[in-house]
Order: C-alpha cells, then structure tokens, then sequence
C-alpha cells in the first residue's frame, strides 16, 4: 500500500511541475528534470516523450501546411484512403433513371520512418557545476534536431524522383542568365512556365506550396522588385501567399539532382548534384507521427562513470498521395 501511494504521489508531482514548465526547456521547464529525480524513470520518460511529440509543430515553416493525420496511424504504420472513380457529370439529361455505380474505395499502407538520435552523456559533475538544467536542455536540443532531420527527409520524400508528366511529376531546369559560375539563374519565366504545366495538367489551382532553396531565393531577389518587397517585409512564415499561383517558403535542405540524368539523388549522398526548389500540393499531403520514445540511464544506475545517458527514438512520415503531384525546379547549366 504504501509503494502505490508512493507512486501516486510521485505522478502527482510531475503534473504539478508541467504546469510550472516542461522537461524541454520552456519558460520555468529548466528545473523539471532536477526537481523530479526521485520519480521513477519510466514516469519521468513518458513525460519526456509527451513534451516531445506536443512540441513537434514546425512552426514557420511549409510543414506548418501539411494537414496532421494522426488518425490513420496504427502500430506506427500509416493506411492512406484511396479514392475509387469519380461520378460522372449529366448535362441537361433526359434518360431516366439516371445511372447507379458503387464507387470502390482502397487504402495505401505505408511504414512510418524511424528517426534515432544518438546518445547525448550529461556527467555528476557538468550538473553540479552549471548554473542551468543541462539534462532539460540537451533534451530539448534533441527535439530539435529530430525536428530539422524530419523536414529535411520529408521535403526529399515529396520532390519527385524524374519527370514523368504523365504521372504529374514534373522536372524543370532554370533558363536565366549564368551565375559566372555555369549555373542558370531561377526567373520568373521559369515559374509562368510550371504553372502552366500543372494548369494544363488539371491540378488544383489551390493549395500548390513552392519550397525555394537558397540559390533560387538570391536569383529572384535581384531579378523581381516585387518578390524583394515581399521578401524583406514577411513575417515568420511564408515569404509570399501569392506568387505565380504558389505560396512561397525557403528551405536550405532541398534535395539535389544527378548532374547528368538530372534524377533524385539518394538521400545523404555524398555525391554532389544540382540544387532544387520543390513544388508539392498540401490538399494530398500528410504528415503524421507515430510512437516516440525516451531511451535513459540516470547516473544512479552507472556507479563507474556517474553519467546520465539519453537518447530518442521517433517514428514519423511526410507523404505525398493522390493525384495532384509534385515537380521540382533544378538550377541548369550554361
């Protein structure tokens, strides 16, 4: 009886500390870990991993766009609907009765990503003589990086392998003036060019997201006054909710192309390619994570080195489906 109510007491504490601040860091969150020493570790790791996934929310950036689909993940695999055919439209009919089909919907089912993050060490010592929480910190800088490595893999997974027009995937190469380094600047051409593409294509007008990487921002920045106004004036976010058809982000992790085949180069190549700008359509996009857990070692359990040892492991998925595609715009060659 009294180990329950020992236990219950040590829950209770918990909750009481997250409403003063949380074990990532945030206002008043610094002194969560140290305060919570003595709570059992498997509590003191859902908490953790609460705080991570709560966190996970990519604020300002073209993730922000995605809708969440947390409800078609189970067992950390994720069952996208597919929809069956499309009734067909009668004008002006006089033949009755009117037709009857069943429409025969699918689901696509696809893993989610596992995502680890390597250990991170915190001795006795670092924590006796800081002047802040460094557990709270580290975890919170895990969060992070796990943050940066999901946009970074998502917006790879979303730009299309080659063109295929048929299949509404398309790959453009930019025909400004040369850089003086070989490489064509992004214009504006280029972009009317992709929007009339995608608009002959038949893809929804609304909801197109262009993803610019570094290169392509500096080429529109000198090229259109507009796209420079817009540019210095935008708040956290979006840099434009209206330019050529898309609404315009920046992102410095684009994937790059194959030099020759002008093909999606694996991702973490280390062989150098082109740069790109992604276009993909939020309507059929998702994302969504499944489960995330806390590995840890408090130094009480590691006599010989008196080290707090922790790590995290998430599954998690930014996925293109549907029919609206997704194209990519490569810097060419002079």
């Amino acid at each position: 009886m009294k180990n329950i109510l020992k236990f219950l007491f040590a829950i209770i504490a918990v909750f009481s500390l997250t409403a003063v601040g949380n074990a990532f860091g945030a206002s008043g969150g610094e002194s969560v870990t140290m305060a919570v020493t003595t709570v059992a570790l498997p509590v003191k790791n859902e908490l953790a991993e609460r705080e991570m996934l709560k966190q996970l929310r990519y604020e300002h950036t073209w993730v922000s766009e995605i809708r969440s689909k947390q409800s078609w993940v189970n067992n950390d695999i994720i069952k996208i609907p597919k929809r069956g055919a499309a009734p067909a439209v009668l004008i002006n009919n006089t033949n009755y009765p009117i037709v009857k089909n069943e429409r025969d919907d699918s689901h696509v089912v696809v893993s989610l990503h596992k995502f680890d993050t390597e250990n991170t060490v915190v001795t006795d010592d670092e924590l006796y003589a800081l002047p802040y929480e460094k557990v709270s910190d580290v975890q919170m800088q895990h969060r992070e990086t796990l943050e940066d490595e999901t946009m970074e893999y998502g917006i790879w997974g979303l730009a299309p392998l080659e063109n295929d027009e048929p299949e509404n995937q398309f790959v453009l190469e930019s025909t400004g003036e040369s850089d003086g380094t070989g490489r064509l600047k992004l214009q504006t051409k280029d972009l009317r060019n992709l929007q009339a593409k995608m608009n002959k294509a038949g893809i929804s007008k609304k909801g197109r997201i262009l993803v610019l990487c570094d290169d392509h921002v500096s080429d529109l920045l000198e090229e259109d006054r507009k796209f420079y106004t817009q540019y210095h004036n935008h708040p956290e976010g979006a840099i434009s909710n209206k330019y050529y058809g898309f609404k315009v982000y920046e992102d410095s992790t684009t994937p790059e192309y194959d030099d020759t085949t002008l093909q999606r180069l694996p991702y973490g190549s280390a062989t150098p390619g082109r740069k790109s700008s992604v276009v993909f359509h939020k309507g059929s996009t998702a994302k969504a994570a499944g489960t995330i857990k806390r590995f840890a070692r408090m130094s009480s359990d590691d006599p010989e080195n008196r080290e707090n040892t922790i790590g995290f492991r998430l599954y998690h998925i930014i996925v293109a489906y549907g029919v609206e595609g997704s194209a990519a715009i490569i810097s060419g060659k002079a």
